[in-house]
Order: C-alpha cells, then sequence, then structure tokens
C-alpha cells in the first residue's frame, strides 16, 4: 500500500513594492508545481489580488504605511517603517499558520522584510531570504 504524503506547506512573506511582487509570485507558482502547498503573507500597501491566484492562500497584515512614508528625502524610510510597523503581526501570523497546520517547511520572505529573519529563528522556522533586485544593488 502505498503511504500517503502529507503536503509540505511553504510561507512566501511578500513586500509589495514595485519589482518585488512579481518574482515572490514566480516562486510561488514553481513551487505550487511541485507539489508545495503556498500561502502568501502581505503588507496592505499595493496588496496582490487575490483573484489571479485562487491556488494560494492570501493573508494580509497590516503595514501603517502612507503616502507620506514614501514622500520623505530617505528613501530607506519606508523599509525601516515596513520593518518596524509589520515585525508583531508577522509573528502573530506565522504563529497562527504553524498552530494551524502543525508544520512549515519554510518561510521564505524578500529580502526588505528583515525582520522576518529574527522571527523565524524565534519560532524555530527555516528561513530563506528571497533577492529580487539585480545583483549590482546588492552591492550598494
Amino acid at each position: 500500500m502505498e503511504k500517503q504524503q502529507k503536503s509540505s506547506h511553504v510561507v512566501l512573506v511578500m513586500v509589495t513594492f514595485q519589482g518585488h511582487i512579481t518574482p515572490m509570485l514566480q516562486l510561488a507558482s514553481i513551487l505550487h508545481s511541485k507539489g508545495f502547498s503556498i500561502t502568501i503573507v502581505h503588507t496592505e500597501f499595493n496588496s496582490p489580488n487575490p483573484s489571479n491566484h485562487p491556488e494560494f492562500t492570501f493573508i494580509s497584515i497590516p503595514d501603517k504605511l502612507t503616502e507620506s512614508h514614501f514622500s520623505d528625502k530617505d528613501p530607506a524610510s519606508p523599509v525601516w517603517n515596513l520593518n518596524k510597523n509589520c515585525a508583531a503581526p508577522l509573528q502573530q501570523c506565522l504563529e497562527k499558520i504553524l498552530h494551524s497546520l502543525h508544520h512549515i517547511a519554510a518561510v521564505i520572505y524578500d529580502t526588505l522584510m528583515y525582520s522576518a529573519q529574527t522571527i523565524t529563528e524565534d519560532l524555530g522556522l527555516l528561513g530563506i531570504v528571497l533577492r529580487t533586485g539585480a545583483p549590482a544593488l546588492q552591492m550598494l
């Protein structure tokens, strides 16, 4: 008799800035085609349309970002505010997913959501960083 394998679940933590959405959704599609169940945790700002990807579960977390965060002369300000505002909601979200599924194979998070590293470590989850930008940008 063939053993029925439990579906592996991957959580992708998406930063919904321009240039970050498509690579994360492409990765999610590839993982889904390999048999993984996918949950996408995303910020409220510029959130993706879940009806475009009915095969995924989408969960929105509050980011408290406003247009004024993007008019700041400091380009790092939105990223810093995003991590400050999303850390607690992201941790609560991952705890809820973990409680309901009892297992998460990995949490793949956008490099701009650096607060996810500490959260995944604290929860004992495998955390993987996805860098969506060009390699040259990583040298800045």
